[in-house]
């Protein structure tokens, strides 16, 4: 009823709109203008507004938290070309609703993972989203001052906002009794970082680097891997945030070895970061996909770097029951050994003298992390040897198993290992566990992670096989074969229809009221759209039915999380997001095609927020569409 209101509504503004009489000469501009514009856009446009405006009041009375702050918070941002001021005044109320939202899943999820330690000794949680980054992500893109203020609310204490400015005034003394942990960063400057960088990833550079800004005064991992984030996109600005963190790391008496191992990241391993304790013990993390040392940085950048390291690792050392740093004596000496072979190829001045530093920590460091030539003091900086056998690493050890439980969790280690080498005996080292439920669980997970490489690589035939034949759920299988699909559609599109015939009937085994039905229904309708547009709506009318039927279905956060559990083993958890389980693709492709019908399929979900999600993806193809063209003229 709303919509089909909005829509007569929109119609009448339009008719109105039209001049009843001869209108007064103009200028040939203005005439042009008028003469250019599409009624037919107008009258959508039109639509949008009043849609997503209704949805937007509607939005306050939804029963569902989570749904109230995602629904203000995209109308807000679908509104802002055509009422900024609303817009502001969602994008609060969206803020207000999710506070609320995050505290009662925070709630929840901590129940939940009470109730399963009680009954199984342990816990697989799947965390919620976390509402409030949604919105301050969205207002950050429209308003930072707006983005400012929700990121303010966020701060949990006045100290970390003076931390977070870098509060000059802080003493020497104050500084070196800190010990700065590098791996974790002030809850306020791991927002302010969290959402610079969410702000990167969507395309927004200069408001990115605008958020980033003051948070860039102390070296901490999220810090050197927003910089490494941002040197593609801008490498003369992130060269310069870098060079200001090297001057500061030089001036800070707390700096210490893992502070320049830190740094070194951005020179030499971006993405990759590794610190040391005071045992001599590794610490890694990787963000991201690791690249190798670059050759782009600048030289007198790197001379730079390499001036600070060794500044910072030729300090005196205090006795080790006064030594406060992060890495203690043995950390220090596993930075030096680390990066001394690049201080002897690019500072060879400094070589000597690092040596020497290094010959007096030896008897510090235990000889065991000393020994570590192949691991930790090399990953990164050389490359690994491509012709170790990680696998047969793990089948040597057979000889030496006792029992079967010893064998299984071999075997288990084997096909693990051959999964994440590309290794096709991955199936086959799961099928020689012994424990049957063991084996279920392995075969399950290799599988699905198997499939969907296959699927990213495109190697239909291996996906296809996999599909048909391994340890799936009837939800993966649907879906690997809607992608098969997908990847056939352009040179094979027969047999692509054939594909998603196969995925309609494997989805019909799933059972009905269930969002895995919805989800794999979802999925092949997407595909449709490049298999057979023709039968698209057929197939969407097949996702209302079974999404009227479940009612726990949302229309987004398709996913699926593999598990793998293993007891004295350990657990193995995976989880992978696909756009084609959820609404938003198909419909808002299908607006472009028909935006009535559209609108009339989308009012048909009985269910709050799958009638939320598709309406706002079809009145974004009305108003993006203008707001494209706007952002043309002015640019």
């Amino acid at each position: 009823m709303l919509i089909r209101s909005c829509l007569r509504l929109a119609a009448c503004c339009l008719l109105f709109s039209f001049p009843m009489s001869a209108e007064p000469q103009t200028a040939g501009k203005a005439r042009r203008k008028k003469a250019d514009a599409d009624p037919l856009a107008e009258a959508r446009r039109t639509t949008a507004i009043l849609l997503v405006t209704s949805l937007a009041d509607e939005a306050r009375d939804f029963r569902d938290p989570t749904l109230r702050a995602r629904v203000q918070a995209r109308a807000a941002d679908a509104l802002w070309e055509t009422d900024k001021d609303r817009s502001r005044v969602l994008f609060r109320r969206a803020w207000e609703a999710a506070a609320s939202a995050d505290e009662e899943n925070e709630r929840r999820i901590e129940e939940d993972r009470r109730a399963q330690v009680a009954r199984r000794g342990s816990s697989v949680i799947k965390s919620p989203p976390n509402l409030r980054r949604e919105v301050l992500r969205l207002a950050s893109k429209r308003d930072r001052a707006l983005g400012e203020e929700f990121l303010a609310k966020l701060d949990e204490a006045k100290n970390e906002a003076t931390a977070l400015a870098g509060d000059a005034a802080t003493s020497s003394s104050d500084a070196s009794s800190k010990r700065r942990n590098p791996t974790q960063a002030p809850p306020a400057v791991a927002q302010r970082l969290g959402l610079a960088r969410q702000l990167l990833d969507d395309g927004d550079t200069e408001r990115a680097i605008q958020f980033a800004d003051p948070a860039l005064v102390d070296v901490y991992v999220p810090a050197l891997n927003f910089l490494d984030t941002l040197r593609p996109k801008n490498a003369e600005a992130a060269d310069q945030r870098f060079a200001v963190l090297l001057a500061r790391a030089a001036d800070d008496p707390a700096s210490d070895a893992n502070t320049v191992s830190l740094l070194s990241s951005y020179v030499f391993t971006p993405n990759l970061y590794i610190m040391f304790d005071a045992g001599g013990g590794a610490n890694t993390s990787q963000w991201g996909r690791a690249t190798p040392a670059s050759t782009e940085i600048p030289p007198q950048l790197r001379a730079a770097f390499l001036r600070v390291a060794a500044s910072v690792l030729l300090r005196p050392l205090p006795p080790p029951d006064q030594d406060r740093t992060t890495s203690g004596r043995a950390g220090t000496y596993m930075v030096i050994a680390r990066l001394l072979p690049l201080f002897e190829r690019h500072a060879p001045d400094n070589a000597t003298a690092l040596r020497a530093q290094l010959g007096a920590l030896a008897h510090d460091t235990p000889e065991e992390n000393r020994a570590q030539r192949d691991t930790a003091l090399r990953r990164g900086l050389v490359p690994e040897d491509e012709t170790r056998d990680r696998v047969q690493k793990h089948i040597e050890q057979l000889d030496r198993a006792k029992t079967s439980a010893e064998r299984d969790a071999i075997y288990l280690r084997a096909a693990l290992a051959a999964l994440a080498e590309d290794d096709s005996r991955a199936q086959e080292f799961a099928d020689k566990i012994e424990d049957t439920e063991l084996r279920r669980q392995a075969r399950a997970y290799i599988d699905f992670q198997a499939v969907r490489a296959f699927i990213e690589k495109k190697k239909t035939d291996e996906a296809l096989t996999l599909a048909r034949r391994g340890e799936l759920t009837h939800v993966q299988r649907a879906w690997a074969l809607t992608e098969v699909a997908r990847l056939l559609a352009k040179r094979e599109p027969a047999r692509a229809v054939e594909l998603l015939e196969q995925a309609t009937a494997e989805t019909r085994r799933i059972s009905a009221g269930t969002p895995e039905r919805v989800h794999a229904a979802a999925a092949v309708a997407t595909q449709f759209l490049v298999a057979d547009r023709g039968r698209v709506w057929e197939a969407l009318g097949e996702v209302v039915k079974a999404a009227n039927a479940a009612e726990d279905f949302t229309g987004e956060d398709g996913s699926f999380t593999t598990t793998l559990q293993a007891k004295n083993f350990g657990m193995w958890v995976s989880t992978h997001s696909a756009e084609s389980l959820d609404l938003a693709g198909i419909f808002g492709a299908l607006a472009k095609d028909d935006f009535d019908r559209a609108v009339e399929v989308a009012k048909s979900f009985t269910g709050e927020s799958p009638r939320a999600v598709s309406t706002l993806a079809v009145v974004r193809t009305a108003l993006e569409s203008k707001d494209e063209g706007k952002r043309m003229k002015d640019e």
